[in-house]
């Protein structure tokens, strides 16, 4: 008697790769690894030309690889990367993301065309596995061939700017981000699918990988050795890194999580994850880029006076990490963060002054406004965080 078993069905095969765990997977952070080198080119790119024309180029190129990593967000939270097709696949995305990340330098001169011919076969490995994943689900496939459109002419304009320069080159680049990025606007929410703890969770670690990237900075900007200034702009760096980190960390994102798991599923949850995740984390990635930007040349010259793009990057970047919280936070529970704002009027504010005062103290200036935030919301919410932190450290359920 023949023992072979019978064929499996379309939807049997169809389960084989789908998730069935929250858990992030060794995989995924595999990928994020080759997103890190992107980062440090970004930073690289805006190092290279300074200037606030180097700077613009530098946050597009940024925006169009995070909303590549943002789409294998939302695939890996429907579908299982540790399976033997979806897992080839991804390192074959993962190996055109790092040729991607790898022409970031030249990507508004002579790399753009292969740019853009990379970034179409990683955007085309994202689409590929998302129809495998809605072959039964025909919500889902509407959302799928939504994106696949909005990806085809991002992809086209990229292009197209390969061709050109100039001022035409960098709008056709914002074009593109802009279709992109609007894509899941103009097809509706409806239809997409996610793990929410584990959709929060990766955004989470994103955030860390971002932040490694600004140490990373200390690092390569310490090129002339090590003295006293050095080691103080190091620490003190640290201390700035740590202070982001503890700002979303602290209980914000613990916050975010449970509201996305407790969204009714569909329309209300997905529109929470783009807003609140695709969305939003964007400037709070840029805003660590840029401070990366601005620990670089602090550490090069600490004390000598930052340039004004160079401190823009540094207090700016820092102020758009704060508004993006303050962003973040309204959206998910309608709360304003006036605290936040404040300070991110402020280190605005001080821009000027950091052109003419060494960039060490600049640096330090920045890391006693950070550490002056973090211990007025300590106390002055200091109830409310022990509540929510220990509310926060049960399981989170499963919405019913």
């Amino acid at each position: 008697m023949s023992t072979t078993p019978p064929p499996s069905t379309a939807t049997e095969r169809r389960a084989t790769v789908m998730r069935t765990t929250d858990r992030v997977t060794p995989l995924e952070l595999f990928f994020d690894l080759v997103f890190v080198l992107a980062l440090t080119q970004c930073t690289a790119l805006m190092a290279e030309t300074p200037t606030w024309a180097g700077l613009a180029r530098g946050l597009l190129v940024l925006g169009v690889l995070w909303w590549s990593w943002v789409g294998y967000a939302w695939l890996t939270s429907v579908v299982d990367p540790e399976e033997g097709v979806v897992r080839l696949t991804i390192f074959a995305a993962m190996a055109a993301l790092l040729v991607a990340a790898l022409c970031v330098p030249q990507a508004f001169g002579d790399e753009g065309l292969l740019f853009a011919c990379v970034y179409a076969v990683v955007r085309t490995a994202h689409i590929v596995l998302f129809v495998l994943a809605s072959r039964d689900d025909a919500q889902l496939r509407s959302s799928v061939l939504g994106l696949a459109v909005s990806t085809a002419v991002a992809v086209a304009l990229l292009i197209g700017a390969a061709f050109t320069d100039g001022l035409l080159q960098g709008g056709l680049w914002a074009l593109a981000l802009l279709l992109d990025m609007g894509g899941p606007y103009l097809f509706g929410a409806e239809g997409w699918k996610l793990s929410p703890s584990h959709f929060a969770e990766r955004h989470g670690l994103i955030i860390i990988i971002a932040l490694g990237e600004s140490i990373v900075a200390i690092g390569v900007g310490a090129e002339i050795g090590v003295d006293a200034g050095i080691v103080a702009a190091a620490v003190v760096g640290m201390v700035v890194a740590a202070a982001l980190w503890w700002l979303y960390f602290d209980f914000v994102a613990l916050v975010a999580e449970r509201r996305l798991v407790h969204a009714s599923p569909g329309r209300e949850r997905n529109e929470i994850a783009r807003d609140s995740f695709s969305f939003l984390h964007f400037p709070m990635v840029a805003g660590i880029v840029l401070l990366a930007l601005g620990l670089k040349k602090t550490l090069a010259h600490v004390d000598d006076p930052l340039k004004l793009v160079p401190a823009a990057a540094l207090l700016g970047g820092t102020a758009m990490y704060l508004l993006a919280h303050v962003a973040f936070r309204w959206r998910n529970v309608h709360s304003f963060s006036t605290q936040r704002m404040l300070c991110a009027g402020l280190l605005i504010a001080m821009v000027p002054l950091a052109v003419e005062i060494p960039a060490l103290a600049s640096l330090g200036l920045l890391a006693a406004v950070l550490a002056g935030l973090i211990v007025y919301e300590t106390v002055r919410f200091a109830d409310l965080r022990d509540r929510l932190r220990h509310e926060y450290a049960e399981p989170l359920s499963k919405p019913g």
